[in-house]
């Protein structure tokens, strides 16, 4: 018997009834980051094919350089979010500023978008996993140019996020509030199928994933905890093995099936941490919470953190509960 197969854009439409609050936007706007990674992933397939690999020779406003598959992915996303007409404007890794999209369609349009169009862009040009992260929000300021006061809202309230990673197989993962589900690209017909449905991150793990190159400059508490991972133990399964492939994407989509945890701590050179909160940590801690885990910057939950600036920068801890808590018992103890 034939298994009946469940596209994107069918599980859309049947949780439609999941926003009392929209007649159908946010669903159009979900189909529309959808199209737009396909696209990207068409490119990113056939990047070693053709000359958009490398970088473009510019930096971007975090001062990374830029390689030429950011700009298209960062093109294609806003291009088709202004062609959709649900979204008002963009915060993006890529523009200093946030674009507003004014225009026919989009002049009654409820919501803003905040992404990272292409995460592990250093691992581009040698085909390790990279991935694309977005989180969306309802504006708050009255019709017609939305400001920053749009973007400067609590990870609370968000009202979908979700990540596309491009590996041996292209997956969308994400969520609206009510559990988390993953599609994977069928390319034989084009379509995200779900292949994954309400995802769970074990309680507990086994992996732990960290730059542990800047060891010598992380904090005393994360470098307890990572002694603590290192040491063995057989009631708790230590030690627990290393895996940390610097894509934030791809770290955290391996933790999230197997559990484990992910850290990117502050360090004496990002003392505010390297992650920014708006379109990388905050969507997500909703992801992870969503699916049962835990996201904190050491003190307490990413989600209930107040922005105060487009890129602003946090640490962040995310992963199985357990995992979570034990590393703020470790970073809590030190600070003592």
């Amino acid at each position: 018997m034939r298994q009946k197969v469940t596209t994107l854009g069918q599980f859309i439409i049947e949780r439609q009834s999941d926003f009392p609050f929209a007649k159908g936007e946010l669903s159009r706007l979900l189909r529309d980051i959808g199209i737009a990674a396909k696209l990207v992933n068409r490119e990113v397939n056939k990047a070693g094919l053709v000359d958009i690999l490398g970088e473009l020779g510019t930096t971007n406003v975090q001062g990374e350089s830029v390689k030429k598959l950011d700009v298209f992915a960062n093109d294609e996303f806003i291009s088709a979010l202004s062609s959709g007409g649900e979204c008002c404007a963009v915060g993006s890794e890529e523009n200093e500023e946030i674009v507003s999209i004014q225009n026919q369609v989009n002049k009654d349009a409820k919501y803003i978008v905040c992404i990272d169009p292409l995460d592990g862009s250093s691992n581009i040009d040698v085909n390790v996993s990279i991935g694309t992260i977005f989180s969306i929000y309802r504006r708050i300021t009255p019709s017609g140019h939305a400001d920053l006061t749009d973007f400067l809202q609590k990870g609370t309230e968000q009202v979908a996020a979700g990540y596309v990673i491009y590996g041996s197989s292209t997956m969308l993962v994400y969520t609206t509030g009510r559990g988390v589900n993953g599609f994977t690209l069928d390319p034989s017909i084009g379509e995200f199928c779900l292949s994954h449905p309400d995802m769970r991150i074990p309680e507990n793990g086994k992996i732990y994933s960290i730059n542990e190159g800047n060891y010598v400059h992380m904090p005393s508490g994360v470098k307890s905890y990572i002694k603590y991972c290192q040491e063995e133990d057989t009631t708790t399964g230590r030690p627990f093995s290393s895996r940390y492939i610097g894509s934030l994407v791809a770290d955290f989509h391996r933790n999230l099936l197997k559990g484990g945890i992910f850290m990117y701590p502050a360090t004496a050179k990002s003392p505010n941490g390297k992650l920014r909160l708006l379109y990388e940590c905050n969507p997500l801690a909703w992801i992870i919470e969503q699916a049962g885990g835990k996201a904190s910057d050491g003190q307490g939950r990413i989600l209930e953190l107040k922005p105060e600036s487009l890129h602003q920068r946090t640490p962040l801890f995310i992963g199985s509960s357990k995992m979570v808590e034990m590393a703020e018992q470790f970073i809590s103890k030190q600070e003592a």
